[in-house]
């Protein structure tokens, strides 16, 4: 019940729409019974014998009761019988039965419009409070998961939660509303009748909650399941080229045969205990409605007047129409348990903490003055080691290079002054602050970054590189493309700077895309750039292409440097050697050289 008040809690306004919600629903409900109520005086015209009774005295002054509304009704009704005859009255009667059941009909549209509004409103604010939380993670939590698992539960988990609403207001909360009505009048009929049939209804109630006590374990599986199916789609599609070039699609199509194959199951086990409900619902309510003939037909017949023919039927019809809201009611906390175990998988991301995050009291960065310090930094994967007591101070306007073997803790290291990660231990300071009292924000405005990996996006060029600067101009974005040798090409293209360049650029060669990146970062205009291998991934030509806009990105700028070619890094001030998370040597090219260490043979091997 925790987490179904947490869903309906994305709902704004949700206590002013649910009294809405109810009123309509009552307002529903006793008119449907209203109608329901006629056939009796209906039936009490065709077939009462004796002729018609003197009409009985009008009720006194008003008063909220049973007695008083029964008075009241039967005054008038058989004052109509006798102004009217028997014929016009049963008219009256059909015409007022079809009145009734437009006004009840009525309302219950306006009572499942506002629960579509809760259901929409709950859907669409829980999947941007989904998304919100899922990027304001640290970058190690998407290095964690599965993204096909993740996107599982932005679709699937998000369908099941969407059902779970407009199933459980529509049945859960509302269908009681109808059964309490039915009940008060089935006690108004004939109370022994009416306790003689709840002594057999918790039988039909108890059979089906074990179902779906056996259902929630089941939904959890799919959903789990359906997490792994999306997320080998996912890496499929993104992996087509590899699977067709090593002959590998009859080992992608036994995965998901495996994972589909087991998702079945579940799924059928599920359709089994659902299917079941029903028809035992079904059963088990015709062998009520038998018992309640013999007991009632007994009462009828017995000639004790405790229950007339017509009240009788009455009764009958009254029960007879509860059972479908007993069904829906079932169906609806079936369907509950489904939404629930979905929302608590979507809750468990939206409840993580991030790792990486601003204090309350953070300091806003409004600008780079002086310099960037690790002081005694380290930092451990799952405890594993990766960079061990670092110390290293870059001045505003260097350009420091970090060269070494794969692994050693590059990447790492430059990742931890945006705040991708914070250290294991140490600080880094800025301007002589830790990073950490920044807000992340305003300290991610002062750099950019270029990756080996051109992240870009199924959109225009234009957006492509005006991506995060929303009141840049066409003026802007050109200035920037040129800065990044990339206009050229660009003018080039169908449609120029409203090009699609497909998903992740793919209608790009790899240095176009590299051009697209560096044009990001130069129309951001950062004073700290992070470069990581950004030139590694291409061909001489573009690499000189790329590596011209670099240097003119890097003017006058402070720039940490990843690079495995060391040719594209000689002129940097200070070159940084990094081996096993440790800094090994430190100095300019030459001098490096001279010293005849780790970096003197790392350039002798690419010399070879």
């Amino acid at each position: 019940m925790k987490i179904y008040l947490r869903i309906l809690g994305y709902a704004r306004g949700l206590s002013r729409r649910m009294m809405k919600f109810f009123i309509f629903a009552i307002l529903g409900v006793l008119f449907s019974a209203g109608y329901l109520a006629l056939i009796m005086p209906m039936l009490d015209v065709l077939f009462k014998k004796g002729g018609v009774p003197p009409i009985p005295k009008a009720p006194g002054n008003f008063e909220l009761s049973t007695k008083f509304a029964h008075e009241f009704f039967e005054h008038h009704f058989i004052r109509i019988i006798h102004e009217y005859g028997p014929s016009t009255t049963l008219l009256f009667i059909c015409v007022g039965i079809v009145v009734l059941m437009i006004i009840g009909n009525t309302f219950r549209y306006f009572e499942r419009i506002t629960a579509s509004r809760i259901k929409v409103d709950v859907v669409k604010n829980m999947r941007v409070d989904l998304f919100s939380r899922v990027s304001n993670l640290h970058i190690g939590y998407f290095n964690d998961q599965r993204k096909g698992d993740l996107m599982s539960r932005f679709t699937n988990d998000m369908s099941e939660v969407e059902s779970s609403v407009n199933n459980s207001l529509k049945s859960v909360l509302k269908e009681p509303i109808t059964i309490i009505v039915y009940l008060g009048v089935m006690f108004y009929l004939n109370y022994k009748l009416t306790l003689f049939t709840l002594i057999l209804l918790p039988l039909m109630g108890g059979l089906v909650a074990e179902i779906i006590r056996r259902l929630k374990k089941k939904a959890r599986q799919s959903q789990e399941a359906m997490g792994r199916i999306v997320n080998i789609l996912d890496e499929t599609f993104g992996g087509m080229r590899v699977i067709k070039a090593f002959n590998a699609r009859n080992f992608v199509i036994k995965k998901i045969d495996a994972e589909t194959s087991y998702h079945r199951k579940v799924n059928l086990s599920i359709a089994r205990k659902n299917e079941m409900s029903s028809p035992l619902s079904e059963v088990l309510g015709v062998i009520i409605v038998a018992v309640i003939l013999w007991y009632g037909g007994n009462l009828v017949l017995s000639g004790s007047k405790e229950l007339e023919p017509q009240e009788f039927i009455g009764f009958l019809v009254f029960f007879a129409s509860m059972i479908q809201p007993a069904k829906n009611f079932s169906n609806g906390i079936t369907s509950l348990q489904k939404g629930t175990v979905a929302a608590d998988r979507i809750f468990k991301v939206i409840d993580m903490e991030p790792a990486v995050k601003s204090k309350p009291d953070a300091t806003v960065l409004d600008s780079f003055k002086d310099s960037i310090e690790y002081k005694n930094v380290s930092f451990a994967y799952d405890k594993e080691l990766v960079l061990k007591n670092v110390n290293l101070k870059i001045q505003k306007g260097k350009t420091i290079a970090l060269v070494g073997s794969s692994g050693g803790g590059k990447s790492t290291l430059a990742d931890l002054v945006p705040r991708f990660y914070d250290p294991t231990e140490g600080e880094i300071l800025l301007d002589g602050i830790s990073l950490t009292d920044y807000e992340i924000e305003s300290l991610r405005k002062q750099m950019g970054v270029v990756t080996q990996e051109s992240i870009l996006f199924n959109d225009t060029i234009f957006n492509n590189i005006a991506f995060g600067k929303e009141d840049a101009t066409l003026e802007d974005v050109m200035e920037a493309a040129k800065v990044a040798n990339a206009h050229n090409f660009i003018m080039q293209t169908p449609e120029e700077y409203q090009t699609f360049i497909g998903e992740r650029g793919s209608k790009l060669s790899g240095g176009q895309r590299q051009r697209l990146a560096i044009a990001r970062a130069v129309l951001k205009n950062p004073p700290i750039l992070i470069l990581d291998e950004a030139t590694s991934a291409l061909d001489s030509e573009s690499e000189k292409l790329v590596q011209d806009a670099l240097t003119n990105l890097m003017k006058n700028r402070t720039s940490i440097v990843i690079a495995h070619r060391l040719s594209t890094i000689q002129h940097a001030d200070e070159i940084i050697v990094i081996q096993n998370g440790q800094i090994m040597e430190r100095g300019t090219h030459d001098q490096l050289v001279a010293k005849g260490g780790v970096y003197k043979k790392l350039s002798e091997i690419q010399k070879a």
